[in-house]
């Protein structure tokens, strides 16, 4: 979802960091696609190339359904693969490199691996965290001194103040209705969300960095584990950054505003196309839904509903 928010408001996302994720417009609208070529490709589902990944995206720009490409190239991404990640394959993640070079320059691009670790968030702040090996909920992993918030905000920022030891502002709840036209739950999106704010940006301006949890991470699923231990809020303290945490919800049935089945059991953001043909563009439900929620932190002096 990090990758489809970008491509999609390339001219407004400055970076993005990527543990386990596709490239943008891998499962062109087909569950299929997502749980083979796009997780774990085969000779006979093979990953789409590079090419062909391109020729997708400059066609929805061409249709100015989302932001003309070249808004990637002062980008920088942090991408994550762990050996022992049985859901998405490394070289899904490698493709993924691969599209990004396509408008990146190298040194823009940084591809961490890990031998031991499973699929999950690899973070040193969560004090329940798994071992790095393990496959398991809440699906936050520790991996030695790894600490993939501290090491995506600093290659997407450059050099940041050492994180806070404790947290110090405010970790907020907020309605998500007011962002979506309808309900919430029919683009799988719980009904609060999360923001946290260090008490410097009540003040004045700060940056904003938008956490995309994973799937079977919502809050719905395993409380604040994920917001408040996947290891941004520390930094966020010490350098001048909100750190949003929008939230999806877990949903088997009919959609109102159309009809539509939605299937997302697990509570994953929408990378295939279960809320629509819309899913990956600017007009998509929930890209649309973040986007507006960033308007609303932008607006100075005010706090979120």
């Amino acid at each position: 979802m990090a990758v489809q928010f970008q491509v999609a408001h390339a001219s407004l996302v400055r970076g993005a960091g990527v543990l386990a994720g596709g490239p943008y417009a891998c499962a062109d609208g087909s569950a299929w696609r997502a749980l083979t070529q796009c997780m774990a490709p085969s000779s006979w589902a093979p990953l789409p190339s590079v090419a062909e990944l391109r020729q997708r995206s400059e066609a929805l720009a061409r249709q100015n359904r989302i932001d003309p490409l070249d808004g990637l190239r002062d980008d920088r991404v942090w991408l994550f693969s762990g050996g022992r990640d049985e859901t998405v394959a490394t070289p899904v993640m490698e493709r993924l490199a691969a599209y990004y070079a396509e408008w990146l320059p190298p040194a823009a691009i940084r591809f961490v691996r890990h031998p031991e670790a499973a699929h999950a968030m690899i973070s040193v702040s969560e004090s329940q965290a798994n071992a790095c090996e393990k496959f398991a909920s809440p699906y936050i992993n520790r991996c030695g001194d790894l600490d993939a918030a501290g090491e995506i905000l600093s290659h997407l920022l450059g050099p940041l103040q050492a994180p806070a030891a404790t947290p110090g502002g405010e970790l907020l709840r907020f309605k998500q209705q007011p962002y979506i036209d309808g309900r919430p739950i029919d683009a799988s999106l719980a009904e609060e969300g999360f923001v946290y704010v260090p008490r410097a940006c009540r003040s004045s301006p700060c940056r904003i960095h938008v956490v995309f949890h994973g799937c079977r991470q919502s809050a719905g699923q395993i409380g604040r584990r994920f917001v408040e231990g996947a290891g941004y809020n520390r930094w966020a303290d010490t350098n001048r950054i909100i750190a949003l945490y929008p939230q999806t919800a877990a949903r088997h049935g009919p959609a109102l505003w159309s009809w539509k089945w939605i299937t997302n059991p697990f509570a994953c953001w929408d990378w295939w196309g279960y809320t629509g043909d819309d899913y990956q563009t600017r007009d998509g439900k929930q890209i649309k839904a973040v986007r507006a929620m960033l308007e609303r932190l932008s607006r100075p002096r005010q706090a979120p509903d």
